[in-house]
């Protein structure tokens, strides 16, 4: 079948989905939804419309990205702009079906905003803030179509891009890739159009096309919601790349824990194979390509691509030595190109908008856009998508809202455990692959952890490294040893136990780690703790010579004490949920807190009355009021 027959049917589904005067509701079903109670959402919907017979159609989509409001619900109804409902739980279907669909009340209440502006109808629905700061290229579709109609995807322009390859030589393809100006999405920001270059200049057959989903850092989920929500767009990125290269066989590596990530992109490579877009003779072009998705264990060092390409072939995922380059000598030592999820999913919109438009967005030497999971202390957690750039205030303030609770901003982590914090003086710094290197942080596969005053970052430091630490293969001595030394050195700063001399061995140990290890995990690997000491050395410091902790975290350099003037007599909250006994009635009738029983668990603080707030933590150095410390 002709490309051109497969669009026009995609379209004409699509045109009578939206043009036919029934409203539509979309409702996010990806992981981060269904957690949030987003199917039991979906079958009060349908029960409440058969209910009242009332005709609309529901879409089971991916999601949108804004985590903190799920489950999220998008109606479009003739006459009026796409509003968002956001929190949505079932008790409110009823209201939404019968205020909105049958009696044009847009019960505003519930409502977040629109996704676009309104054309002037009644009633004035604003635009959601974020969406003048956020350029959406490989979101567009997130939260929008059904991930397992491919027809939704064809009819918003999927697939023009590959009907479009196919009609181009190889070099071509290969050039338009280099004018983009694309780096590599996972992380290490390589040029990907001459490492496509060099692949297709590489002798050996069979050539393999692989794209590394195995997204293992704390916080992350860019990776996941495109899969669930739009896995077609790097199906069509993949294809368009093997076709360059004449490679025959690719691979989605992916984790266990992603499982409705694999379910649909195991959908989505049979609908694709059931329109002749993979398979056999692809768009009767004489190009033949299979591509399987592979399932690893969940071993953060297989995000490497040399382990990952041994874990495909069945051995322990170690890194290698390089040279060879996997593009020359790869999966079972024939040239491989391997690349991220984001990095696929951008050759479309590269093939099908041109190399101008996609160079024609960001920075000088970092083009496009950049997707960011924005979690931590800020308002809005969810995926962001501006062009490189934007300065991480633009992220942080106004599309996250700013810090959550209105607490000050105390520093951010970009690059996932193996990035940098960087500290509040570096708020105006553009995201891009070199200027977040030159602040000692790094772009990496996208992460971004807020952290504010209740943060400490020597604790942060140390929770970052105890996962590279973990998740070392071990193969390298200084990266097995080193990274755990320098954790030994963090668990007695926190505990009160640091000497003098420590800060200057973390420095010295953490070069020593950078340059003796082999792969990219080993690498990075101390750049929290390098990062933390350069940016916010009088922490440091105050744990090691004061045995103190400014933010009251490190538990060791805490106390919990009980004020008797506002302590309410009668209450027994701290009592009943101290686990250690530690907590006892004084003659007086106030309570008492026996620092030698105490456990610092901080249940009495989270209990306490908030008319009281009787229960004070404080440094064990801190001055304490006479009365409380008897």
């Amino acid at each position: 079948m002709k490309f051109n027959e497969i669009g026009e049917k995609a379209i004409a589904e699509w045109e009578a989905l939206e043009q036919d005067g029934i409203p539509v509701i979309r409702i996010g079903t990806a992981t981060s939804d269904r957690a949030s109670g987003a199917l039991e959402v979906v079958e009060e919907f349908e029960k409440e419309l058969e209910r009242l017979n009332v005709e609309a159609k529901v879409i089971r989509t991916g999601s949108v990205g804004f985590c903190n409001y799920e489950p999220l619900v998008i109606i479009s109804k003739p006459d009026y702009p796409r509003i968002c409902y956001n929190n949505v739980t079932p008790d409110m279907v009823p209201r939404l079906v019968e205020g909105y669909l049958l009696e044009d009340d847009p019960c505003m209440e519930f409502a977040l905003g629109t996704l676009e502006g309104g054309d002037g109808t009644p009633p004035h629905i604003p635009e959601l803030p974020r969406s003048e700061h956020e350029l959406r290229l490989l979101l567009r579709n997130c939260g929008f179509i059904d991930p397992e109609n491919i027809q939704h995807y064809i009819a918003l322009g999927g697939y023009s891009a590959l009907a479009k390859a196919l009609e181009m030589r190889p070099d071509e393809i290969v050039e338009e890739v280099k004018k983009s100006g694309l780096r590599g999405r996972g992380g290490a920001g390589f040029p990907t159009g001459q490492k496509l270059e060099s692949c297709l200049k590489a002798r050996g057959t069979p050539k393999y096309v692989v794209c590394n989903a195995d997204e293992g850092d704390p916080g992350a989920f860019m990776d996941r919601v495109i899969l669930e929500s739009d896995p077609q767009a790097v199906l069509e990125g993949m294809i368009i790349l093997a076709y360059a290269l004449n490679s025959h066989k690719g691979y989605i590596y992916t984790r266990m824990e992603y499982p409705l990530a694999v379910e649909r992109l195991k959908t989505a490579i049979e609908n694709a194979k059931g329109l002749g877009l993979l398979g056999d003779n692809i768009l009767d072009s004489g190009f033949s390509l299979d591509i399987e998705v592979f399932q690893g264990a969940g071993a953060f060092i297989c995000g490497e691509s040399s382990a990952l390409m041994y874990s495909i072939e069945g051995k322990r995922g170690f890194p290698r030595v390089r040279p060879p380059q996997s593009i020359e000598s790869g999966l079972w030592q024939k040239p491989t190109q391997l690349n991220n999820v984001k990095t696929f999913a951008s050759i479309p919109v590269i093939i099908d908008q041109g190399s101008e438009y996609f160079a024609g967005i960001g920075t000088e030497t970092s083009k496009g856009t950049a997707v960011f999971a924005l979690a931590g202390k800020v308002e809005n957690v969810g995926l962001v998508e501006v062009p490189m750039g934007t300065t991480l205030n633009t992220v942080i303030t106004e599309i996250g809202g700013g810090v959550k609770g209105g607490k000050h901003f105390k520093g951010v982590q970009t690059g996932g455990p193996s990035g940098g914090c960087l500290p509040e003086q570096f708020l105006d710094t553009p995201i891009d692959f070199d200027s977040l290197k030159e602040a000692g942080a790094m772009m990496g596969s996208g992460g971004m952890i807020v952290m504010d005053e209740e943060n400490c970052m020597v604790d942060a430091a140390r929770f970052f490294l105890d996962f590279t630490v973990k998740e070392s293969c071990g193969k390298c001595v200084m990266c097995r040893l080193g990274t755990k030394q320098m954790l030994s050195i963090l668990e007695d700063i926190v505990k009160g136990h640091g000497q003098p001399e420590d800060i200057e061995q973390l420095i010295t140990l953490g070069e020593d780690i950078k340059t003796g290890s082999l792969c990219g995990l080993g690498k990075s690997a101390p750049n929290p703790v390098m990062t933390t000491i350069r940016y916010f050395r009088e922490e440091y410091e105050a744990h090691i010579l004061e045995k103190r902790c400014p933010a009251l975290i490190c538990r060791d350099l805490i106390a919990y004490y009980i004020d008797p003037e506002k302590c309410y007599r009668g209450c027994e909250h701290c009592v009943v949920v101290c686990p250690s006994e530690a907590i006892t009635q004084h003659a007086k009738r106030y309570k008492v807190v026996d620092q030698t029983k105490c456990i610092k668990c901080g249940n009495c603080l989270e209990v306490c009355p908030p008319e009281y707030n009787a229960v004070i933590k404080l440094s064990p150095i801190s001055k304490v009021p006479d009365q409380v410390e008897k």
